[in-house]
């Protein structure tokens, strides 16, 4: 008898769903004009994984989806509507309340700015004991990053690729558990994580770690 060869099996986190149909949580995740840069593979990792994805806008909307279990808010230019976001005073409070309550964030570079207390003066969400200024030194380059602490989007240890795109400064730049240790363009640690949330500058493609999706659907649904 000629052996069967075994099925290939999708990588962890794709092709199924990480929790049942009745435990789907709806997962926010930030849009409009001030949120324009996220990987679409981001949003079919999250659904693949069983998550119901809702879009909205921080600029309009002075709610988060009804029944938001989890938020990502991910890159863009906050800084050209940091007005406008900060007179958002509903959304900011919502998105703050949720953060505090432990609720998986994940928030990347516009998105780390928008949970700080302040971007050039204006309020911002608060979530973050940091403040964020233009800069005139443009930080950009391809980065390989590891995992610091623990949090809803990785265990310690996990390595990621990734790039940063900016031109503010957010002090301190790292919180009392830093969110990745890098090596490029010099040895840092940089981002935050406190309960839920994971926030940094670093721009990350999910799909070449397919388990961080699970992993924060998982924590959504919990």
């Amino acid at each position: 008898l000629r052996p069967q060869t075994p099925a290939p099996q999708p990588p962890e986190g794709l092709g199924f769903a990480a929790v049942s149909a009745e435990q789907r949580p709806v997962v926010a995740v930030a849009g409009g004009a001030a949120f324009t840069f996220s990987y679409a593979e981001h949003v079919e990792l999250l659904s693949a994984a069983g998550a119901d994805v809702v879009t909205f806008d921080p600029l309009r909307d002075e709610q988060l989806p009804e029944g938001t279990r989890g938020l990502v808010i991910g890159g863009g230019f906050p800084e050209v509507y940091a007005p406008e976001l900060s007179a958002n005073e509903p959304l900011r409070k919502a998105v703050a309340e949720l953060a505090f309550s432990g609720a998986p964030v994940a928030a990347e570079c516009a998105g780390l700015l928008y949970l700080s207390r302040s971007l050039d003066g204006q309020p911002m969400c608060g979530v973050l004991d940091g403040e964020a200024l233009m800069s005139e030194r443009l930080t950009l380059g391809y980065r390989e990053a590891v995992a610091v602490s623990d949090s809803s989007l990785a265990v310690a240890g996990t390595r990621m690729q990734g790039h940063e795109f900016h031109r503010t400064v957010l002090e301190p730049a790292a919180g009392a558990s830093p969110a990745w240790g890098l090596h490029q363009p010099s040895r840092r640690v940089e981002g935050f994580v406190q309960q839920g949330v994971h926030a940094s500058y670093l721009h990350t493609h999910w799909a070449s770690q397919p388990g961080i999706a699970r992993r924060f659907v998982e924590r959504c649904a919990g």
